[in-house]
């Protein structure tokens, strides 16, 4: 891993390095809008969700874009085969965040949010703040790997915490699902799925 930051600090300007930043900067956008079709899907501004549907399957492709150029880019480069495959890891998990939100935006698209208990649609807010908080956390981390990779460490231990908070509130809404009244069972399956 120190030869990956050694390579950080000398290409801090290098064409993979800029694309990294924006499929990172892209990934967060698309979290963010994630938040945004919750928050309307649940205040019933089905036109407002559908519109942040749209800008995350939009920003879910560029990003999958980006993350085909990173992969040529750094396949291309003067790194050892452990540290690029250490980088293609991050760029893949980070691409990972994008699919996921796009995916979750799909089953947003099918739960009737009017079915669902309160208690359950407060989690979804909880659990997308705490999604948005992992994926700004990652940001700032993998920008630190290329200003100050020094600092790099603690970055990526927030975002482990982060990481953390999300499962701990994923485990609460499934004892949610569990304790709560559906009016049907497909409901539930897809609150589940979210």
């Amino acid at each position: 891993m120190s030869e990956l930051i050694k390579w950080f600090e000398k290409r801090r300007e290098s064409r993979a390095l800029a694309t990294i930043q924006r499929h990172l900067a892209l990934t967060t956008g698309i979290v963010e809008d994630l938040e945004k079709a919750i928050r309307a899907a649940i205040k019933g501004d089905t036109k407002e969700m559908q519109v942040c549907i749209e800008r995350v399957a939009s920003s879910e492709k560029e990003a999958d874009s980006l993350r085909r150029k990173v992969m040529d880019e750094i396949s291309k480069g003067e790194l050892s085969p452990v540290d690029r495959a250490d980088l293609m890891d991050l760029v893949k998990r980070v691409d990972m965040v994008a699919d996921w939100s796009r995916e979750s935006t799909r089953v947003l698209g099918a739960i009737p949010m009017e079915q669902l208990p309160t208690s359950i649609k407060e989690e979804f807010i909880e659990m997308v703040k705490s999604v948005k908080g992992c994926a700004i956390s990652l940001q700032k981390c993998v920008n630190k790997m290329m200003v100050k990779p020094e600092e790099a460490l603690q970055a990526a231990d927030e975002v482990e915490r982060e990481e953390e908070k999300v499962d701990d509130l994923h485990e609460k809404a499934r004892k949610l699902l569990g304790k709560e009244e559906f009016p049907k069972a497909g409901v539930a399956i897809l609150a589940s799925q979210l």
